[in-house]
């Protein structure tokens, strides 16, 4: 199966207003690749396709609610109509409800379902005819570690990994049977430094986070632009990432009684936020059309992912976890 390099490729982003999203935007972009970028946000697409003009690149934007079929075959549609074709589609648009599942209603459980699940499949659905008339192409999903291990506060989140990673698993070989040369790939992050936890509605009291240590987007990204170019089923990011996945698969108790320890409180910051305050569950909200969210000082570097990419550098990512580890546990110690 050989994919096109991606200065040669019309790549197609969806959830790339912000986060992951907007980073993999910029670097395809870069690296020579015709961007199709979407999102609800029509702000965030418009200063996202505005900078990527500045850096010499070319792009257009669909506003896109992902939950709405229609709106997802229009993003195939249009990147078809302008450039002609279709090589990688990758696929990111998520939201997230962080309560208990008791307090969660019916409709909020349902409608992050039909973001991260259903806008997922529907993108596969969207991006399959023009690839297979290509003969060849990408389809990139990222679900998140919690697609392998369940989370407190998160049922409808975890849920909906979970499902993405099971019609994905039946898409992948469905295509093998038929003989189409098409790479689906899921991308499973552990900790991302994005503003998602800032958009996600809350029902704890408080802006939730996520459970440190954080990572930096750039890994996810840098695992996205390979997967366009290199066939790849499961890539995992980040290392505890990898360690949550072998301990989960030998002793599923054994991560209960961690989570029982530290999964409640770690998810509450100090920053009291009302389930009514601003959030993207249903609608975009402004002021977060960037990539990076707000706990940039509890990331640490991800050994693995940097000994992937060659010794020297894993000389330097030792290092700079041993301090990245040392100051988080320092500053944990003095709270």
């Amino acid at each position: 199966m050989n994919l096109k390099p991606i200065s040669q490729q019309v790549a197609v982003i969806v959830g790339a207003s912000s986060g992951i999203g907007r980073d993999t935007a910029l670097k395809m972009a870069e690296k020579g690749a015709k961007v199709v970028v979407a999102s609800r946000s029509k702000e965030g697409l418009a200063t996202l396709v505005e900078e990527i003009h500045q850096k010499g690149g070319e792009a257009i934007a669909v506003p896109a609610d992902v939950a709405d079929f229609n709106q997802v075959k229009e993003i195939a549609d249009k990147t078809v109509e302008r450039f002609g074709r279709m090589d990688t589609w990758v696929h990111l648009a998520a939201t997230s409800v962080f309560a208990t599942f008791d307090n969660v209603t019916p409709e909020e459980f349902k409608r992050v379902i039909e973001v991260n699940l259903l806008g997922q499949a529907y993108g596969a659905m969207a991006a399959l005819p023009h690839l297979k008339r290509e003969g060849r192409g990408a389809l990139i999903h990222i679900s998140s570690m919690e697609g392998r291990r369940s989370l407190p506060y998160q049922s409808a989140y975890s849920s909906s990994k979970h499902g993405m990673i099971g019609f994905l698993d039946a898409l992948r070989i469905e295509l093998k049977h038929e003989g189409y040369p098409i790479s689906v790939t899921n991308i499973m992050p552990g900790v991302i430094n994005t503003p998602f936890y800032n958009k996600g509605k809350t029902k704890l009291g408080v802006k939730p986070t996520g459970i440190p240590p954080y990572y930096d987007a750039s890994l996810v990204t840098d695992a996205i632009l390979y997967a366009a170019e290199n066939p790849i089923r499961d890539y995992i990011v980040s290392d505890v990432g990898r360690a949550l996945d072998v301990v989960q698969r030998i002793s599923p108790g054994l991560v209960d009684a961690v989570l029982l320890a530290i999964a409640f409180q770690g998810q509450k910051t100090d920053d009291v936020k009302s389930e009514d305050a601003p959030n993207n569950l249903y609608e975009p909200i402004q002021g977060y059309d960037k990539v990076e969210g707000d706990f940039g000082k509890l990331e640490v570097p991800s050994l693995i992912d940097m000994i992937d990419k060659g010794p020297a550098l894993a000389i330097g990512a030792i290092t700079a976890a041993a301090l990245g580890v040392a100051v988080l546990l320092n500053g944990m110690n003095n709270q």
